[in-house]
């Protein structure tokens, strides 16, 4: 079987920052082919290489965040370091960093810079409240974009503080956000005269372009919309139910036609056959009686039984899944979702599959997260550095 083309063959990036949003933008452009390569500084690395569950002194979240990049050790603070940077990047299309703005200024690596060198050069700046604006300069964490972009304050019970996910979903935003950007300045790029540019993208703007028709509705009828625990504010029924087993399912029976055939199916013809229900306005009125119904019989059977039950009627939903629950999953495994890594060390570790799906031209996994300095001699070899002269950045400690 012939190996299919990857659609961002050609394309180098360089990848300046670190932790989560930085790097999660790099490993989409490394699963879909681009030449990634990593800069870290020499010691330590990336941070994450030290979070959370390790095996051995490696975060095993290090082998998923890093997957198909180059790791090359680099001190930004020293002035040769910054010169190798320069170098490197001269030959780059994309150069991604998530740090404070006005740090790639202070170490001679700000757009206008580079750019003299490398016209085409697009630069992903990533930070927590953007390039410009009298918060520019502060720092900017993912909880604090999720906080002010305003997530938190519709997320969780209205009698309780605000909760957040236990995950970093607004680093994971603002790097979607901008993959999105930064394709679509490497389109403009490649087929309106070759001109590279920033593609700014603040945490806050990133987590606040998610909220749906908060605004609108604010303005037009003073509406703040808060927190309402499991359900979701003027869509009827669309909540999560316990069963009898212990477990929750997620059932959306908010369109009309669903919601009868869902009534029909719990034993509620009355309900399904009420005028005053027919449409989601006067399912809205009725928000507590109608979970309350259906949570009553979803309490009666076990959770294999309802989601069966529900299949059938054609009525969506899902159980809620821990991780246990999605590495055993047909659905997953069928879309090659879970995926069998090996190590360094002969261990074999389940990482997650690639998405989007190309029909044409997929993403793969290649190799899991690089060991730090990895590929230092090779990247730096083809920048034109000779062997003795990468010995003498080791032994200043510059990589």
């Amino acid at each position: 079987m012939s190996r299919k083309p990857k659609p961002l063959e050609g394309v180098r990036v360089v990848e300046l920052g670190q932790l989560i949003a930085g790097p999660f933008a790099g490993k989409f452009f490394a699963e879909f082919g681009a030449d990634v390569i990593k800069v870290e500084p020499p010691g330590k690395g990336d941070p994450l290489r030290q979070w959370r569950g390790m095996h051995g002194d490696t975060s095993l979240w290090w082998y998923v965040q890093n997957r198909n990049k180059k790791s090359v050790t680099l001190d930004l603070r020293l002035p040769e370091g910054q010169e190798i940077a320069r170098r490197l990047l001269r030959g780059a299309d994309i150069v991604i960093e998530n740090f404070r703005p006005g740090t790639m200024e202070k170490w001679g690596l700000g757009y206008e810079v580079l750019s003299r060198d490398n016209p085409g050069l697009i630069m992903l700046s990533m930070s927590g409240f953007g390039q410009t604006g009298p918060m520019h300069d502060q720092a900017g964490f993912g909880s604090v974009g999720e906080s002010m972009g305003g997530m938190r304050y519709v997320t969780g019970f209205p009698d309780r503080a605000p909760v957040r996910m236990n995950l970093s979903i607004g680093d994971a935003l603002v790097a979607l956000h901008g993959v999105i950007g930064t394709m679509m300045a490497l389109h403009h790029r490649n087929a309106g005269g070759g001109k590279g540019q920033i593609v700014d993208v603040a945490l806050f703007e990133a987590v606040f372009n998610m909220m749906e028709g908060t605004l609108p509705e604010f303005d037009m009828f003073g509406e703040i919309r808060g927190r309402t625990g499991t359900g979701l504010s003027g869509i009827v029924p669309s909540n999560t139910y316990p069963t009898a087993d212990g477990q929750h399912v997620v059932i959306g029976a908010n369109a009309d036609s669903i919601f009868k055939r869902l009534m029909v199916l719990i034993g509620r013809k009355d309900l399904a056959e009420d005028p005053t229900l027919a449409d989601n306005a006067g399912r809205c009125k009725r928000v507590d009686e109608l979970d309350a119904v259906i949570g009553e019989w979803t309490g009666r059977h076990g959770v294999e039984e309802v989601v069966g039950k529900l299949n059938g009627a054609q009525v969506p939903n899902g159980k809620i899944y821990s991780i246990e629950d999605i590495v055993r999953d047909p659905q997953y495994l069928a879309r090659g979702m879970i995926r069998d890594v090996m190590l360094s060390d002969g261990k074999s570790l389940k990482v997650p599959g690639i998405v989007p799906k190309l029909s044409e031209t997929p993403g793969d996994l290649e190799w899991v997260g690089p060991a730090l300095g990895e590929h230092t001699q090779s990247v730096l070899e083809g920048c034109g550095y000779d062997a003795a002269q990468i010995e003498g950045f080791r032994a200043r400690k510059i990589v």
